[in-house]
């Protein structure tokens, strides 16, 4: 008798799938790689057009099927929300997210439903998602506490956050992420930097100008007097509210031009840009995703992060760890220094390049997917 697993692959065809979307691509591709014998993977999405339904069993090979729902998207979050549907129906099932058919079930009858928490801004940072959304989450959260059997994370920083919200004793499970697949830096790597507009030396980050993400903190940093003139590339968006990056950028005192920002970037032109800096700054100051220093790590680039515990459990040593206390003058003052640091000390920035490259190797799909198939083996 063949043991199936259905992964809940359905942010693959959401308009914009996002960091959970390069997630579960990467890891169904490695429980499909990894699947035991007598076991195979299939695949939940939710009433989409044909052409999605094609693109994800391409970018899926050697799934064994792939179910879809009645309702659409929207309707189908809603629904599972309210626990109003029984579709797909039981079975082992593994959601990459929170979106999941969360309901009362038998798991002596061989029913599982295993989702997984990627952070908790919907109570920690509500006013970074809309209010629906938030709701969403937080009901679902709760949800998941009601029924689910297990809750993956992907640091034990973030597990006592989930477990602080509600008491999920022992069904919690760390079980890390990696670098996305395809992060290589291609042999035309100079040419995509100058089409980029980015020059053979500079900074990056990632993030947007709300005060807890610690962009805005980086830019103060780079336009204290003394700093090395370097320009810093940012991928996310221009703007946070009525505030403009570029201008926000000048009255930190950092010459006009000095700052290039991406919206989104290629995997080939991240790996480029990520590859070539002379130092990758994870600057916020709560809720980091662990995922941007694992792909800085793996590309052999200096790390200066600060240091909340998801960074800290993390990097374990491989990055300059900037203590934020609070967050204000003294965190952009200690922010300026390291990177002024590993700028101008190649020693340095050799001795992070190497911990960091070493680090990276902590970090496989193939293993999270192991595990993933172990805790279903558990359960």
């Amino acid at each position: 008798m063949t043991t199936r697993l259905r992964v809940v692959v359905d942010q693959l065809a959401a308009p914009v799938p996002g960091a959970i979307g390069r997630y579960t691509l990467d890891l169904t591709r490695a429980l499909i790689a990894t699947t035991p014998v007598d076991c195979e993977v299939a695949g939940i999405v939710s009433s989409s057009p044909p052409a999605d339904y094609e693109r994800i069993e391409a970018e899926l090979p050697g799934l064994a099927d792939l179910y879809r729902t009645s309702l659409a998207r929207r309707e189908l979050a809603a629904a599972w929300q309210m626990g109003l549907t029984t579709s797909p129906g039981g079975g082992i099932i593994h959601s990459t997210s929170l979106f999941a058919p969360l309901r009362k079930h038998d798991r002596a009858s061989g029913n599982q439903v295993v989702v997984t928490v990627h952070d908790t801004m919907a109570t920690t940072h509500p006013e970074s998602l809309s209010t629906a959304e938030g709701a969403w989450r937080r009901a679902m959260l709760k949800r998941a506490w009601k029924h689910a059997d297990a809750v993956v994370v992907s640091t034990h920083a973030l597990a006592g956050r989930v477990g602080d919200l509600h008491d999920f004793g022992d069904r919690i499970r760390v079980i890390s992420s990696a670098a996305r697949s395809g992060l290589t830096v291609p042999a035309d790597a100079e040419r995509r930097l100058e089409a980029l507009g980015l020059p053979r030396a500079y900074l990056m980050t990632v993030g947007s100008l709300e005060p807890h993400r610690g962009v805005g903190d980086v830019l103060a940093a780079l336009g204290r007097l003394g700093m090395p003139e370097l320009p810093l590339a940012v991928i996310g968006p221009r703007e946070w509210g009525e505030q403009q990056l570029a201008n926000v950028a000048e009255e930190s005192g950092l010459r006009r031009g000095m700052v290039q920002s991406f919206d989104t970037l290629s995997d080939e032109d991240l790996a480029v840009v990520l590859g070539g800096a002379t130092a990758f700054i994870a600057p916020r100051h709560e809720e980091g995703d662990p995922a941007t220093l694992i792909e800085a790590f793996s590309l052999g680039t200096p790390v200066i992060h600060s240091d909340i515990p998801e960074y800290v459990e993390t990097a374990a040593g491989a990055g300059l760890a900037v203590a934020v206390g609070v967050a204000g003058e003294g965190y952009v003052n200690r922010l300026a220094a390291a990177i002024s640091t590993v700028v101008t000390d190649k020693k340095i920035a050799e001795r992070l390049s190497i911990a960091g490259h070493d680090r990276a190797r902590a970090f496989s799909w193939r293993d999270s997917a192991e595990r993933v198939w172990q805790l279903h083996a558990d359960l």
